[in-house]
């Protein structure tokens, strides 16, 4: 026995930023990692607008790139043949890729088993025969008969999981279910052990806020963006597919709105002070937040609370101050007020 292989860090690969990225700013290259969130949210179908940019070579959410396209390999354990066809084609159509040349292969089965030897040693040979760039498994409650929240039972799989990454240098995509909390970060909010957020290379969650949908990208090895706003569209029929809200400028992901801005436009909107209730039902915001939010914009100075209980924004004092010598008012700015939604 002669001990394990080592290198010197100058012998370590050196990458290149276009090769660190499979999706530009998404998904790294040869990244395990989850796409999640609460059911109902879309991600499945983030998880297949991934494998048709990828596939396809097209910009994921008309967007961020791919570095390298190929194959994909995908498992959808909840979705009929005829729906998969479905929402990748319209996915494909919104993306302006070619449906019939897709370069995804779909596992046709009606179960696969992380935790079942025989079906671990199939979907290794079914890998080394794809070479897929990308694999993709949605979602894990169907994969497994483990306890998720024991992670005895849940790190073979993951580590499963992780040897094929490194044995077939592929990347690899769990779609996972997040609990309904309130948790500060959203990955730990993911159902079962703490784990499964601590796997991941590269994590993307969606979560629902009244009519958005909020994507919160997170990287082991590579800066976070800010929350990007995602919409459906539908067109003509088909699948509905998700597209930034806003076009990103300059490279940069869009800003999310906010539970503060959110809290602000309610004011802003309202011809007469709002208890906190009715700020919360406007702001679609949870009781704790608009308190915690109240309380600093009234500390601020941007929002006034009457004797009976009643908040309002601060009304413009152009008195208190002479104009500036260009004519403007020197307080303009400093407490900007958001137009309301038509």
């Amino acid at each position: 026995m002669n001990g394990f292989p080592t290198r010197a860090p100058v012998e370590l690969e050196d990458r290149p930023r276009e090769q660190q990225w499979l999706v530009d700013t998404l998904w790294g290259e040869q990244a395990v990692g989850i796409v999640g969130g609460e059911p109902k949210c879309g991600k499945s179908i983030l998880a297949m607008d991934l494998a048709v940019a990828v596939a396809a070579g097209v910009p994921c959410l008309r967007h961020f790139a791919p570095t390298r396209p190929g194959p994909v390999l995908m498992f959808p354990a909840e979705d009929a043949g005829h729906l998969v066809r479905k929402r990748l084609h319209g996915i494909a159509r919104a993306a302006g890729a070619r449906f019939e040349t897709l370069d995804i292969a779909v596992i046709d089965v009606p179960r696969l088993r992380l935790d079942d030897p025989d079906d671990r040693g199939r979907l290794q040979q079914t890998v080394e025969r794809i070479a897929p760039r990308l694999l993709i498994l949605d979602p894990l409650v169907r994969l497994h008969g483990v306890d998720e929240n024991a992670v005895a039972d849940v790190a073979p799989i993951l580590g499963f999981l992780r040897d094929i990454q490194r044995r077939f240098a592929t990347a690899v995509l769990l779609v996972h279910h997040a609990r309904k909390s309130g948790a500060a970060r959203p990955g730990q909010a993911l159902r079962g052990s703490s784990e499964l957020h601590a796997w991941g290379d590269s994590n993307l969650y969606l979560r629902r806020r009244d009519r958005q949908t909020l994507l919160t990208v997170e990287q082991r090895d590579a800066r976070d963006l800010d929350d990007i706003e995602i919409e459906f569209m539908e067109e003509d029929g088909e699948e509905p597919s998700f597209r930034l809200r806003q076009p990103p400028q300059a490279g940069v992901a869009p800003q999310p709105e906010t539970p503060e801005r959110r809290v602000l436009k309610a004011l802003a909107g309202a011809r007469a002070p709002l208890s906190q209730r009715q700020i919360r039902q406007r702001a679609a915001t949870r009781h704790k937040t608009v308190g915690a939010i109240l309380k600093k914009l009234v500390q601020e100075g941007r929002v006034e609370r009457n004797a009976e209980g009643g908040y309002s924004l601060v009304a413009s004092q152009p008195d208190k101050a002479a104009p500036a010598a260009n004519g403007s008012d020197p307080d303009a700015g400093r407490f900007p007020v958001p137009t309301a939604h038509a």
